[in-house]
């Protein structure tokens, strides 16, 4: 900045120039000279009047009986550039000097400030130098505070905008409360068959409720080194629980359960939630489903096109009446109504069932995903923000992710698992015995368990890394020491979450079949747990590793802790019985690897046919 940036004050040197002073962390006034100078200053001339903007302005020059040369000692640093004038004693004789040494006054330019006698002239004291920087300083991060204000502002307004796009529902406590970026987590994806939505009438059931016609339980590891996507038939024959919902004016209603019917039934009929969907697929796989994610017909259309068009392969022509499908084999690109005539196409691949539907649903899904997380996708802010915009008008989601921050964390912790790592599957299934017309499927009970328990304990479906061998060992470690005989074993157990009578009949167990007979019914948990766990003080180390050879339980259920006591008074180890519990004597080692089933992962393309 020149003296032209000073309020024109033609009696500065236009050499003046604002420079950082690295000692001081402040801009200070500096003598730079643009060209080298003698060692007297040049002459000053008044700049004519009209000379072009942004030129230096020359000051007039004095006589040269004016001109003066202060000697004094410089000491201390440069930095500050201020001239000390010291004594006159040993002052050599210079022109324009008087006699006594002493400097006449300078001449007065017509109209300019008067000077400042000859003992204060120079540069500006560096007080008034540091005040100026400093105000400079402040008008500048004042302003660049202004401007990252509005734009945060504008994020903000934009934030509340695509929060006012998702649609919530309180499912009560049959979704968690919160979403945590360093637990695994499970999340069931709904896709209903209602016909709301433009362009939509001639799809579904034309006075469906919305029922569970596509239904994806979506489990996300740990570590997050994998994924696993297990699809439900709409036509599996399961029991529907008794389902606690909410109306509009916060009145509590149970929806009583029912035995034995299709499980898309567990959503829309007689005015059940998504809740009872969660609550349904928790008793048949086992598995602590977190939060929902629902979505109709639209979400389909508005999320491929928003992203430019989903990549799909068919091995065969297809031209289907119902869906309006009508594609030559290869490869295509579909968006909008074409994509929803291809994920609800069943009568053209296959065996025109619903479990081959769901293949090319799975597929589909795994293009989806590839699109969405490709380089084309991220680095667009145009099309970021029309997927942003379509996928939250096109959800509706439990509460305890109704932001858009804990759905951004949400889509953050998947993008992390490598798509080579994301599994698709589906619940092994067979025919249901009970028909002759073979319409709908049950639980193959000889296969769906070992998937279930798979996903239940965090075990990877495809071939990942190891964890790290230190946490691995650390874990093992836990088990491995003396044990101490069952008598000795102290233990007070908890209901938290196993069905209801769990904890007494797991006393009776442990005190009639096993000998561990200082064991008590504590009761019921303060909370419910996804897993089985039994906390332990460092000196019961030894009858932790008895219980768990007794229950099966493996090195992470084991917690050390500190000590407890019973309602004896006397140290105890607490067992919690979590959802994951299968009842007493049923051991509760995970599975050291996933069941080999038929599945497929999202880094492959594969066509339909």
């Amino acid at each position: 900045m020149d003296a032209q940036g000073r309020g024109r004050a033609e009696h500065i040197d236009p050499a003046d120039q604002w420079v950082l002073n690295p000692s001081t962390g402040e801009y200070e006034l500096r003598l730079t000279p643009s060209a080298p100078q003698s060692a007297l200053p040049g002459p000053r001339r008044v700049a004519p009047r009209g000379a072009a903007a942004g030129r230096p302005r020359r000051a007039a020059a004095p006589a040269p009986e004016d001109r003066e040369e202060t000697r004094g000692s410089r000491e201390g640093t440069r930095s500050g550039r201020e001239e000390t004038r010291g004594g006159r004693e040993g002052r050599e004789s210079r022109p324009g000097r008087s006699a006594s040494g002493e400097a006449p006054s300078p001449r007065r330019r017509r109209g300019a400030p008067e000077e400042p006698p000859a003992g204060r002239r120079g540069r500006r004291p560096v007080k008034a130098r540091k005040s100026r920087a400093k105000k400079a300083v402040m008008w500048t991060g004042g302003t660049m505070a202004f401007v990252l204000v509005a734009v945060g502002a504008a994020g903000w307004f934009y934030l509340k905008h695509l929060e006012g796009n998702v649609t919530t529902e309180d499912v009560g406590n049959a979704a968690d409360s919160g979403f945590s970026k360093d637990e695994a987590f499970n999340i069931l994806l709904l896709g209903t068959d209602k016909r709301t939505g433009k362009g939509n009438e001639g799809y579904g059931d034309k006075g469906s409720a919305g029922h569970a016609d596509t239904t994806l339980l979506l489990h996300v590891a740990k570590d997050r080194s994998n994924a696993t996507v297990l699809s439900i038939p709409r036509d599996l024959i399961v029991d529907i629980p008794d389902c606690p919902t909410k109306d509009a004016d916060g009145n509590e209603t149970v929806i009583p359960g029912s035995q034995g019917v299709r499980f898309n039934t567990s959503l829309g009929q007689e005015g059940r939630n998504a809740g009872c969907t969660m609550r349904t697929v928790e008793e048949m796989t086992g598995i602590d489903v977190n939060h929902f994610m629902m979505a109709d017909f639209n979400a389909v259309k508005t999320l491929t096109t928003a992203v430019g068009g989903v990549d799909v392969c068919l091995a065969k022509d297809v031209d289907d009446p119902d869906s309006h499908l009508k594609l030559s084999a290869g490869p295509h690109t579909l968006m909008g109504e074409d994509a929803l005539a291809f994920v609800r196409t069943r009568h053209s691949f296959g065996n025109q069932g619903d479990l081959d539907r769901i293949k090319v649903q799975q597929q589909f899904l795994a293009s989806l995903m590839r699109k969405m997380s490709s380089s084309d996708t991220l680095t667009s802010p145009s099309k970021l923000m029309k997927l942003a915009e379509a996928a939250t008008k096109a959800l509706t989601v439990d509460t305890g992710i109704g932001k858009v921050s804990t759905l951004k964390d949400v889509a953050l912790e998947l993008k992390k698992v490598p798509p080579k790592n994301i599994s698709f599957t589906t619940v092994p299934v067979r025919d249901n015995p009970a028909e002759t017309v073979k319409a709908t499927v049950v639980v193959d009970e000889s296969r769906a368990p070992d998937v279930f328990s798979a996903i239940a304990n965090d075990v990877s479906f495809t071939a990942v890394k190891e964890k790290k061998a230190q946490e691995k060992a650390a874990v093992a470690a836990r088990l491995k020491g003396t044990k101490s005989a069952p008598s000795e074993v102290r233990v007070r157990i908890l209901n938290g979450g196993a069905p209801a009578g769990s904890a007494s009949k797991t006393l009776e167990w442990l005190q009639n079949d096993e000998g561990v007979t200082k064991s008590e019914n504590a009761g019921n948990a303060d909370a419910a747990l996804s897993r089985t766990t039994l906390e332990y003080a460092p000196e019961q180390a030894a009858q932790a590793r008895r219980l768990a050879a007794i229950m099966g339980l493996s090195g992470a259920a084991l917690k050390p802790g500190e000590s407890v006591t019973n309602s004896q008074g006397l140290p105890t180890m607490t067992l919690t019985l979590g959802k994951d519990f299968k009842g007493a004597g049923v051991s509760l080692t995970p599975p050291a690897k996933a069941p080999d089933v038929e599945k497929s992962t999202a880094d492959k393309v594969q066509c339909a046919g």
